[in-house]
């Protein structure tokens, strides 16, 4: 075949693709928001026909009110409904017409489903009457991040989180709260965060869950120990004994708490809560949801380099 023939069908091939991205950006468009707060904004997810919102919790995070941005360049403002520092997730909510301001709910994928090298689109809407985008592919499909050495993510927006929806997409200012779709234009992730040169997404069915809760209840309900921790290495013997190389270390315990009440002292390493490995703060935080809330657990902690057990019962994290 001439090489001539050949780059013309190169180049026919290269445009379908174009077109295609293209087609699939103007598809999602419609249900990308720009999420204004205070000094900052980002993006935020159309999330159903009712009105509810879904963005990034640091975009809203602190502040006292959140204006909306429309396809034909008006704004209105938005109620915050609940949030999630450690999801990184909120949910907003407009009173208004969708169809009538040009928005569409967006279509949601299954982020239990996907596959490293699965081709992405990161939408964003900075400036509120045209969109933005990025492309790439998925470098990790569910990677665990530890987050900050903190308990509770007060110093950083993320604490551990659970499977991360890792890209290889650019994400630039504004991008945050803005929703990572795959080729058939269903949502996978939300946009959180660009580190390391690759793009953090939240998995859609952990927003899902997330925005549940928070249209139920307004705020999601976490178990509560009392204390601040460390990661740290334990003992050979003990890292022998008990089949796990790590747990965490009690730096403090505040009074009148659960910890407390059940005897925990500083120096004590945390291995073990109600028969479950405990060897960083992603471990803990899985094991500390609402179902533990008010029942009495067992945690296990090394004390002087011997086993002991505890009683605790972990309260509402919220109501602390």
């Amino acid at each position: 075949m001439d090489s001539s023939i050949k780059t013309v069908e190169a180049i026919e091939v290269l445009q379908e693709i174009s077109d295609a991205v293209v087609l699939l950006a103007k598809q999602v468009s419609s249900s990308v928001v720009r999420v204004g707060a205070g000094r900052g904004s980002g993006s935020g997810v159309v999330w159903s026909d009712d009105g509810y919102i879904v963005t990034s919790n640091h975009v809203v995070d602190r502040s006292d009110s959140v204006e909306i941005g429309l396809g034909d360049g008006s704004t209105i403002e938005a109620k915050i409904v609940g949030q999630d520092r450690e999801t990184d997730v909120a949910l907003l909510k407009i009173e208004a017409d969708l169809k009538k301001n040009g928005l569409v709910p967006i279509q949601r994928g299954d982020s239990d489903k996907l596959e490293v090298g699965q081709f992405v689109l990161a939408l964003a809407n900075v400036f509120g009457d045209r969109p933005a985008a990025t492309s790439g592919i998925i470098t990790s499909a569910h990677r665990n991040l530890r987050g900050g050495s903190r308990w509770g993510g007060r110093r950083m927006w993320f604490a551990p989180m659970e499977e991360i929806v890792v890209t290889d997409a650019r994400l630039n200012p504004g991008y945050s709260g803005g929703p990572l779709v795959d080729a058939q234009g269903r949502m996978i992730g939300l946009s959180a965060a660009y580190a390391f040169s690759r793009g953090l997404a939240i998995p859609v069915n952990v927003v899902k869950d997330v925005a549940e809760k928070l249209a139920k209840e307004g705020r999601i309900r976490k178990g509560y120990l009392g204390v601040m921790l460390n990661e740290v290495e334990l003992p050979e013997e003990s890292a022998k004994q008990l089949g796990q190389g790590e747990g965490l270390m009690v730096l403090s315990v505040s009074p009148d708490t659960p910890a407390k009440k059940a005897g925990l002292a500083m120096g004590d390493v945390i291995v073990k809560l109600a028969g479950k490995k405990v060897e960083n703060l992603y471990d803990l935080q899985r094991l500390l949801t609402d179902q533990v809330i008010g029942r009495e657990i067992t945690i296990s902690v090394l004390r002087s380099e011997k086993l002991q057990e505890f009683k605790i019962t972990p309260s509402d994290y919220v109501s602390q």
